[in-house]
């Protein structure tokens, strides 16, 4: 971690209203896949090893980030240098990084996250950079986070839902079942309530309504399973909750593309999180802060949380435009780079 002072100069404070690593390796090659086992440097050597390089080496290859459908942002919100905009998810900053580069002297960027650790992160990627302004926080307060910085509407804003490819490699995090750690995967390492509280202490009915919310129809065999299990001692690690629900997919589940523990555990990250609530918040915040022309851009993982915006544009009454039909998605040479990156959908709105 980058100290209090580093944090500083950043201009980097605790929102009001926010709730009260990774070994040393080597980098992957340029484009290489992000896998559990993988070795990145920790922030301090990323950040050490990308200024001795003079930014000749790829920050995101040192530190084990793939920012998901950059170009395809980029591409659409069209940042003006002299612009204010909003990376609402700063997570490993591929987002932010980019937009800098696009910024003249006059130019803001507001990052935004309830992790504090991507907060440290970017003491190590962005120097000093006195355009940028990283607060702690949901991004479902952005319009009361502008309101305080008496910023003015912006000229864009950007959201990649869900954790970042480095959060992800965090074992003790507990988003990922690659690797075994802690029923965790809060966003806000703050936050009272833990995987662990709701796989261990919801009624059956309430915690097969989660699992199938996330699109699981083994919803009612898997929450039996756990129900039986935690009867036994409390499911604690990613290890044991991932097993059940190899259990619960049985010979032919094991078999599909698509590991059996992924909807589960994203699921439970969403309601873990209060994810879909904040995301609705954060629409409407952004809907009433966004200069005419402005564009908003969303990059989404999940069925629910990809209709919830696709509404959200499609209403004629908005305030949008939509910039697409349908949604984009990335292109396989990105799969093939970032598998993560599969069930990504972007969509985005101008602001009329």
């Amino acid at each position: 971690m980058v100290g209090r002072g580093r944090l500083q100069s950043f201009n980097l404070q605790a929102d009001k209203g926010a709730p009260s690593g990774v070994g040393k390796g080597g980098p992957r090659a340029e484009g290489g896949g992000l896998g559990p086992g993988e070795g990145f440097f920790s922030p301090e050597e990323a950040g050490r090893e990308f200024r001795r390089r003079g930014g000749a080496v790829s920050w995101e290859g040192l530190f084990g980030h793939a920012p998901v459908l950059l170009k395809e942002c980029l591409e659409a919100l069209a940042p003006r240098p002299d612009g204010l905009y909003v990376d609402a998810t700063l997570g490993g900053g591929g987002y932010s990084r980019s937009i800098l580069k696009r910024l003249g002297p006059s130019g803001r960027l507001l990052a935004l996250d309830l992790d504090p650790e991507p907060l440290s992160w970017a003491g190590e990627w962005g120097g000093s950079d006195t355009r940028l302004i990283l607060r702690r926080s949901n991004f479902s307060r952005l319009s009361a986070i502008l309101e305080d910085l008496s910023s003015g509407p912006a000229d864009g804003v950007v959201a990649d839902l869900g954790p970042s490819s480095r959060q992800f490699l965090q074992a003790r995090r507990g988003f990922s079942f690659r690797a075994d750690g802690p029923l965790d995967m809060r966003l806000d390492p703050d936050s009272p309530v833990t995987a662990r509280d709701l796989v261990n202490g919801l009624e059956r009915e309430a915690l097969e309504r989660i699992i199938r919310r996330g699109g699981d129809h083994r919803a009612a065999r898997l929450a039996r399973l756990i129900c039986r299990k935690r009867g036994e001692k409390p499911i604690e690690t990613t290890g044991e909750l991932s097993t059940l629900a190899l259990k619960a997919a049985g010979p032919k589940g094991r078999a599909e593309r698509i590991h059996p523990a992924t909807r589960l555990f994203l699921s439970l990250r969403m309601a873990v999180n209060g994810e879909l609530s904040s995301l609705g918040d954060f629409l409407e915040g952004a809907r009433g802060n966004l200069k005419t022309g402005g564009r908003l851009l969303v990059v989404s993982f999940h069925s629910e949380e990809d209709k919830l915006v696709k509404d959200f544009f499609k209403n004629p009454h908005g305030g949008f435009r939509a910039l697409w039909k349908k949604g984009l998605e990335p292109s396989e040479d990105e799969v093939r780079a970032n598998p993560r990156a599969r069930s990504a959908r972007l969509r985005g709105g101008e602001a009329i």
